[in-house]
């Protein structure tokens, strides 16, 4: 197990180095674990060293879970990848797209081309931007006072589209649109509907919108990275009396809780004895689903929460329903065709069905996609696959 003690060294080198306050790290088959640490602090502040059970913000890792969630809904009838979403939800049946502004400032607006559809929502092609990456969104929200998608007001859901529904890849608050329809369609809370129809039936206990008492204790705290390099806890926490359940980014968890919901990925829809979503709906997840379109580099309008993200450069990326999907061989040993996504906050995942593994990093550092984050990552990754790679051979 030569490169299981060299993850471990790597991850605890750069946590002792500062280079990252703390972080917990679990790979998986469809049948078993196959590594699983924790090194470093959960608040660098204090001597609270991080445990396997830490409790942490997974901010967009929460996407693929309301996805499968409304999946099941599809498989069901009771929601439809391409019929306008507006049927359902009435504040999407008249989108508006932003085409600028006027020379006072004020924003110019237009009916978009074509109605949105939860395919739309689900592959970020809706329109939608988020603000941190999206210069003109973000002086819509200044000029019109709406509050950012975090506060969890609804109000922050009424911002118009960036580009018309099917046009182009745009990361935004789409999936939180997935969570609204999930709830319309089931009449339940998001939290109750994902609790029901996900977390109960794959034993994920330590997951959820609200924080309790006892996930409170394992809370890690939320790191800003200085001018020279170094990190301070902030005070951060998601609104915890929300008016609406942001299924594109509210939930707290665990990375043991998480690894339960990719290993279903990985063995079909099947989890804890449970089988939650149909083979045929696993394999339809993990397909491209935005055709000719590509995702494309995000670049930072709002320096505190993210710095560019480009990953992979030069590799053609795609997206399903709800995952980024690599169409070539990865440096750190991901096949093409794998799932994959991360959490502002710098948590990570990846789905590779063609070599039954799974992996789940989880920090708190802001801005995202930190690269001394990145690197723990790709060490913990790049370790997996040559573990994996040795047994093969040994085999």
């Amino acid at each position: 197990m030569q490169s299981k003690s060299q993850i471990d060294q790597a991850l605890r080198q750069k946590a002792d180095a500062r280079e990252i306050p703390g972080v917990v790290a679990i790979a998986a088959t469809g049948k078993e674990i196959v590594y699983q640490g924790a090194f470093g602090k959960r608040d660098v502040s204090k001597d609270d060293a991080m445990t396997a059970d830490s409790v942490f913000w997974i901010a967009s890792m929460t996407k693929a879970i309301t996805s499968a969630a409304a999946m099941q809904l599809v498989e069901q009838g009771k929601l439809s990848l391409d019929e306008p979403i507006g049927k359902l939800l009435p504040d999407l049946a008249k989108p508006q797209v932003l085409e600028g502004f006027d020379a006072s400032g004020e924003p110019r607006l237009r009916p978009a081309t074509k109605p949105i559809t939860l395919r739309h929502l689900m592959t970020h092609t809706a329109g939608f931007a988020y603000n941190m990456w999206n210069g003109d969104i973000l002086q819509y929200l200044e000029k019109t006072g709406t509050p950012a998608v975090t506060t969890c007001q609804n109000a922050a859901l009424t911002t118009p589209l960036a580009s018309d529904p099917g046009t182009r890849w745009e990361y935004g608050i789409n999936i939180d649109f997935v969570g609204k329809a999930v709830e319309a369609a089931t009449g339940k809370r998001l939290d109750a509907a994902l609790r029901d129809q996900l977390f109960a039936p794959l034993g994920m206990s330590d997951t959820g919108f609200k924080i309790t008492d006892a996930m409170r204790k394992r809370l890690v705290a939320m790191h800003a990275r200085g001018e020279d390099g170094s990190l301070a806890p902030i005070p951060f926490e998601l609104e915890q009396d929300p008016e609406f359940h942001m299924g594109g980014g509210g939930l707290y968890g665990t990375a043991a809780d998480y690894i339960k919901f990719t290993q279903m990925i990985l063995n079909k829809g099947r989890g804890n004895g449970n089988q939650v979503l149909k083979p045929e709906t696993v394999a339809l997840m993990g397909q491209n689903h935005m055709g000719e379109l590509n995702m494309t580099k995000l670049t930072s309008a709002v320096a505190f929460a993210t710095n560019d993200v480009d990953l992979y450069p030069g590799m053609e990326k795609k997206w399903g329903l709800s995952f980024m999907i690599n169409t070539a061989k990865t440096p750190e040993g991901r096949s093409p065709g794998s799932l994959a996504w991360a959490g502002l906050a710098n948590t990570y995942y990846w789905i590779d069905p063609a070599r039954d593994i799974t992996g789940v990093i989880l920090m708190q550092v802001l801005p995202f996609a930190d690269p001394k984050c990145l690197s723990a990552f790709a060490a913990f990754e790049s370790g997996i696959y040559a573990e994996l790679d040795s047994a093969q051979r040994a085999a």
